[in-house]
């Protein structure tokens, strides 16, 4: 039997249980364990509008996966563009068709948004769904912080 799921916008009610997958995301990335700044960080992008989060949930009530989009612009062709950065889905989820949801979902508010794309930062292997590797730009990183 499938499992129903349920794709959200996230709102600041949610901002508890979204903190605990992202969390659980960060760990995922050799990020150690911290849920107070988890929580900081998906509770001011919400309070200042820096990015639009869905959620993935269960006919239980059970938070099964997230994306988290952060708005940007492309000055070629002048329009707006959001960056996939995040997406996750617990283990126990994988597999079953969640994380698909969750890229319809992104899929459908870009649309709806008037964006003229998404970009999607994701580690190799994870490409599909339409999404095509840009052979023609490379992108760098120059990390400030010390």
């Amino acid at each position: 039997m499938d499992m129903e799921i349920r794709i959200k916008r996230a709102g600041p009610e949610c901002v508890e249980g979204v903190a605990v997958l992202f969390d659980a995301y960060r760990v995922f990335y050799q990020q150690p364990s911290n849920l107070a700044t988890s929580r900081a960080f998906i509770s001011e992008r919400m309070a200042q509008g820096e990015s639009v989060i869905f959620y993935a949930q269960d006919q239980a009530g059970n938070v099964l996966g997230f994306t988290q989009l952060y708005p940007t612009f492309s000055s070629v062709t002048a329009q707006r563009t959001w960056l996939l950065n995040d997406l996750y889905t617990v283990e126990a989820a994988r597999g079953k068709g969640v994380g698909k949801q969750l890229l319809e979902a992104a899929r459908e508010f870009a649309v709806a948004s008037g964006a003229a794309g998404i970009l999607l930062e994701t580690g190799r292997g994870n490409e599909g769904l339409g999404y095509v590797r840009d052979e023609g730009y490379y992108t760098y990183y120059l990390g400030v912080q010390r």
